[in-house]
């Protein structure tokens, strides 16, 4: 029988914890070479401009300016709620403009997805002119919009043709008591697809046998969604309420092509509010105040939403 020498036994599991920290250690560096690109994306577009915003929010910082930025502590802020009209106006705006938007949009949502979800032929061709809408540049959506709310476009056309000629037509971009609305409208055509994919999702993943078990306890096709569809559907509603009001409360694109804002800022929101003080008047230090308190009231709502629709117990 050979017998193994003391000093060989004990060599070869040092032997073996060098070679596996050797490649526990090439891997950690691998792994971090491949994370690298997305993190260095990630530092220069998040870090350093959060960073760059809450630091100038304190200081009276122009876009160009000889003069450096001199700290006004929380000047800008109290200049947004007490000597800014604008500011207030954008944040009313802003406000009634998620408070339609997210239900609605939510609402209208659903009930393309349990339509779409049914087992009809060209069903699938339904959903897609539903989703066209979402994947067509926002850009595009709003300029065809603006022509078609003018006061000789598409929709006081149709709305004259369907009048028989009462109707004489308005304005819709033009008259502030329109303009919002008609963003409104808009916005809800353009992402509820969007929204009707993600229900739309959240429906597939219920059992049917949930249905079949519901259908032989004689439940109506309402009693079905009240006690089957809607609580299998309380992650997904989660999700689609909190991507809604984000977005609502983000408006700024359809303002910028449509409206800038007016007419009288019936349209102006936070966001256009902030780059148009930051880079049209330069004011970048009070833009950068003002985005603060947007993400301070962002993430307050989104807090509070999440609290209200989690699951209970």
């Amino acid at each position: 029988m050979t017998v193994t020498p003391p000093t060989v036994a004990a060599e070869t599991p040092r032997r073996s914890l060098r070679r596996f920290r050797s490649i526990k250690g090439r891997e950690t560096w691998a792994g971090l070479g491949m994370m690298a690109p997305a993190g260095i994306l990630l530092i220069l577009f998040l870090a350093i401009p959060v960073i760059l915003a809450f630091t100038l929010s304190f200081t009276n910082a122009r876009l160009i300016s000889p003069n450096p930025p001199r700290f006004v502590g929380m000047d800008n802020f109290v200049r947004a709620f007490t000597a800014d009209p604008v500011f207030l106006d954008s944040a009313w705006n802003t406000f009634v403009f998620a408070l339609v938007v997210v239900p609605v949009q939510a609402g209208l949502g659903l009930l393309l997805a349990v339509l779409v979800n049914r087992r009809l032929r060209g069903v699938t061709a339904f959903r897609v002119i539903f989703f066209v809408p979402v994947v067509t540049s926002i850009v595009v959506v709003s300029i065809l919009w603006k022509f078609m709310y003018q006061k000789d476009g598409l929709i006081n056309s149709m709305i004259d043709t369907l009048t028989f000629g009462a109707w004489s037509g308005v304005d819709w971009l033009n008259n502030p008591s329109t303009a919002l609305g008609a963003i409104i409208v808009l916005s809800i055509w353009q992402a509820v697809g969007f929204h009707m994919i993600i229900w739309l999702s959240g429906l597939q993943t219920i059992p049917e046998e949930l249905y079949e078990a519901a259908r032989m306890d004689g439940a109506s096709p309402w009693r079905q969604f009240t006690n089957v569809t809607w609580p299998g559907l309380r992650p997904t509603m989660v999700f689609v309420l909190v991507t809604i009001t984000i977005a609502a409360l983000g408006l700024f694109v359809q303002v910028d092509v449509m409206t800038q804002g007016g007419p009288i800022n019936s349209t102006t929101t936070v966001v256009f509010h902030a780059v148009r003080k930051g880079y049209d008047q330069q004011e970048i230090g009070y833009a950068s105040a003002i985005s603060l308190i947007f993400f301070v009231a962002v993430l307050l709502v989104a807090l509070v939403q999440r609290r209200l629709t989690r699951e209970k117990g």
